[in-house]
């Protein structure tokens, strides 16, 4: 068996205020609504996110995401609206935390 794709998942309680959210961090709308409540975001060929509607079990998940240039989203996370609280130095890398507003944990790397 190969596993040749995967897609992380953010579980929230309200699915259009995550769609709202999300679409400003990645700058788009979402890529497919495969189901009633399901969003995705395709970010490449083989990855991307997930936003699925299970209020039972929502704010619980992390989504890590290996970012180029953490000033530079840094920036763009300014313009949209999103707080954060700039990039940080961790062990070996720098990361730039913030929270989706079920409290999911997004953290770009780089």
């Amino acid at each position: 068996m190969a596993i040749t794709r995967m897609l992380a998942q953010a579980t929230v309680t309200d699915l259009e205020q995550a769609v709202s959210w999300y679409t400003r961090l990645f700058g788009r709308e979402p890529d497919a609504r495969p189901m009633d409540g399901l969003v995705e975001w395709h970010l490449a060929a083989t990855f991307g996110v997930q936003v699925w509607a299970e209020p039972d079990r929502a704010g619980r998940g992390t989504i890590v995401l290996d970012e180029a240039d953490l000033g530079t989203r840094a920036a763009e996370l300014d313009r949209a609206g999103i707080e954060h609280d700039g990039p940080e130095q961790a062990t070996s890398s720098r990361i730039l935390r913030l929270a989706d507003p079920d409290g999911n944990r997004i953290v770009f790397t780089g």
